[in-house]
């Protein structure tokens, strides 16, 4: 089997056909999970919305796959209190039958009233075993009383439960490391790319220019927003220009507002914008996290966050707290990615499906596509697209996922217990404890023992709890062969405004010192990671140096005698 994409839907089918016995190779042109599936609103969610456009099916599946999720990797993801604040009571009664009869436009305001009617679905699905609390509403006073800064136009509000995860990257990591356990003779490549070579194939190593022959009896594409120029490049028999998938680009901020972080009380405030998209705005990692946009894209590339976008979404935020200071000085980071959604002709894009299907195409080597796709269903996504290839093997299905743990979620305690046995086992601050406990789970008695083993393990500058011998591990274990591996997915230095010049600086010595990196090849590699936080994430090489400096200062503070 080859599986072409390293995304959650192609990590997530990789485990899932390996674990049947086949032999497997994914490949995934760039880093695993480093396109759309590194731009996610970070929920892991039933999609309340998606009940008004008549997609019961698609609720039902994401609302198992969230518990399946809380379950399997307690360590990345969590519960999320979520609340809908609301200023009107029958307004949006009808756009549930305007989904139902196919119209596209825009839906009417969502008023008290259809909000009811959806959480108490979202409730009846889960009765039977329910994982997170039912639904509750407040009145306009009590709503107040625990959002005072809340929009005075708010007359009520409605609470549910739903979940969100700290490290989607990891996650899809966890899910390679796991294989490579569990079923030794698969393979997943990062930095490898597949092309056509007569009846079949040819491997080339990215970073090599090295090259081998790849013999399959079946590809599953699972190239998301690329899913179309891949599966005419492999070899789409019909020559087929019509797409299958439709993109549209979604943009998140990250804020560092300490009373916007306090003003949401621990909550997800989850709101209908002006202009009827839904946004979201939750505490995350300590910062705020605040999204998002929905803008239809025809050509699939990388692509950032706007200075449109970026004032779209500030002012969404300011409408629903509208006294509290928001400035563009206080986004220290932002991501965009392009949602490889179903093709779709609908004039506004919050009601294109969510759903997934997949897609057979004959050929000498067919191709079995993965066609839209979420988060949150990525598992069942899997295990739907595995039926299909096994159907086609005539291979019987011998393992199931449903009650797998993921990576650091096996045995895993809690991260307040496992911080304190990590503390005790190898003598380590409750800080770096903490960390890792949150961010590998049950994993991080591995890593912390590698690490112990290791005379470098000695903190970098400006880190916090990092040290030299941790990014060993990453490069060792972890697939980690670039600066932007480690900083934007194998760790939360960049997402959370920690990445400074100077730590590159650090990281970079020791990535160099365990890949035998050349001093050219340090610093192409500093120079290409600082042009990406630029462009790609708003963060300049001015505001790199700003916060190295910062943190000079605020250490030189702190050792002073008092």
């Amino acid at each position: 089997m080859l599986v072409v994409g390293g995304g959650i839907n192609g990590l997530g089918v990789y485990r899932e056909l390996a674990l049947q016995g086949l032999r497997v190779l994914l490949v995934e042109r760039n880093d695993f999970c480093s396109g759309c599936s590194a731009a996610p609103s970070r929920m892991i969610h039933g999609g309340l919305r998606y009940l008004e456009n008549g997609e019961f099916g698609l609720v039902k599946e994401s609302l198992a796959e969230r518990d399946a999720l809380l379950r399997n990797a307690p360590h990345l993801v969590r519960p999320l209190p979520t609340t809908i604040p609301l200023s009107s009571v029958f307004s949006g009664m009808l756009n549930a039958a305007a989904g139902f009869l196919g119209q596209s436009g825009k839906p009417a305001r969502r008023g008290a009233l259809p909000v009811k009617i959806g959480l108490t679905l979202y409730d009846l699905v889960t009765r039977r075993r329910r994982a997170l609390p039912p639904h509750k509403f407040r009145k306009g006073r009590a709503t107040h009383a625990k959002w005072p800064a809340l929009s005075a136009e708010v007359r009520c509000s409605a609470s549910y439960h739903d979940a969100w995860i700290s490290y989607p990257e990891r996650l899809g990591l966890e899910l390679v490391l796991d294989t490579a356990r569990m079923a030794p003779e698969s393979l997943a490549l990062n930095y490898a790319e597949i092309t056509r070579d007569g009846d079949q194939f040819r491997l080339t190593d990215r970073e090599t220019g090295d090259t081998l022959p790849v013999a399959a009896r079946l590809v599953v594409n699972a190239a998301g927003a690329w899913l179309d120029e891949v599966r005419r490049d492999l070899g789409d028999a019909a020559q087929n220009d019509t797409p299958m998938v439709s993109g549209t680009k979604g943009s998140h901020l990250i804020l560092d507002n300490p009373a916007l972080h306090a003003a949401l009380g621990g909550h997800m405030i989850f709101f209908e914008n002006s202009d009827g998209r839904v946004c979201i705005i939750f505490p995350y990692l300590g910062k705020v996290l605040a999204g998002s946009t929905d803008i239809r894209v025809e050509t699939p590339t990388r692509t950032a966050c706007t200075e449109p976008e970026r004032r779209y979404i500030l002012e969404a935020v300011g409408r629903v707290f509208p006294d509290l200071p928001l400035a563009e000085q206080d986004i220290v980071f932002s991501y965009s990615g392009i949602r490889p959604l179903p093709q779709s002709n609908h004039a506004f894009t919050g009601r294109i499906s969510r759903g997934h299907f997949t897609h057979r195409i004959d050929g000498v080597v067919p191709q079995i596509c993965m066609v839209g796709g979420k988060w949150t269903t990525f598992r069942a996504f899997a295990e739907q697209t595995t039926d299909v290839v096994l159907a086609e093997l005539g291979h019987k299905r011998v393992a199931h996922t449903g009650t797998l743990p993921i990576g650091g979620g096996r045995n895993f305690p809690g991260s307040a217990a496992l911080a304190q046995e990590l503390r005790q086992r190898f003598d380590i601050s409750e800080e770096r404890a903490r960390r890792m406990a949150e961010t590998y789970g049950s994993l991080a008695n591995d890593v912390l023992a590698f690490c112990a083993a290791r005379a470098d393990d000695q903190l970098l500058a400006s880190s916090g709890t990092l040290t030299a011998a941790e990014i060993a591990w990453m490069t060792a274990q972890e697939r980690a062969l670039h600066l932007s591996d480690v900083v934007l997915r194998r760790s939360d230095l960049a997402i959370t405004g920690q990445i400074s010049t100077e730590l590159i600086d650090g990281i970079a010595d020791a990535m160099g010192r365990a890949l035998e990196w050349t001093a050219q090849q340090r610093a192409a590699e500093i120079e290409a990671l600082r042009q990406e936080l630029h462009r790609y994430h708003g963060v300049s090489p001015q505001v790199l140096d700003q916060r190295s400096t910062q943190r000079r200062t605020e250490c030189a503070l702190a050792a002073r005698p008092a």
